[in-house]
């Protein structure tokens, strides 16, 4: 059974930086495209970032420079690093798996989210 496990989220001030990860397990993570999404309440659920299997990076303009994806295929885990982040940015953060290695591929499996808060 596939699992995406979210971490790193939480409270910080704005101006300052988050590291999320996501452990896959049950998925041969390498193979396979992945995302980061974010929801804020009220809102649809929307792309920052996503990853090739090939190491291709994505970019919505949600987040525009201040974020970066990045992956370890040798740990199964999935990273989102964002800077300078604003009031904005306070959303649940949703990792995601692929069908295939683009970033094109439709979404495969979701993981349960992690809250970040930017406070002003």
């Amino acid at each position: 059974q596939v699992q995406l496990v979210e971490s790193g989220g939480g409270l910080v001030q704005a101006g300052g930086s988050l590291r999320l990860s996501c452990a896959a397990s049950g998925w041969i993570f390498s193979f396979n495209g992945a995302s980061w999404y974010r929801q804020a309440p009220g809102k649809e659920r929307d792309l920052v970032a996503c990853i090739s299997s090939g190491g291709t990076t994505v970019y919505a303009s949600s987040m525009p420079g201040r974020s970066t994806i990045s992956r370890d295929n040798a740990k199964n885990t999935l990273y989102l690093q964002m800077n300078s982040l604003k009031p904005e940015d306070t959303a649940m953060y949703y990792c995601t798996a692929r069908t295939g290695g683009s970033c094109n591929s439709p979404i495969i499996h979701w993981g349960q989210g992690t809250q970040v808060t930017v406070a002003s």
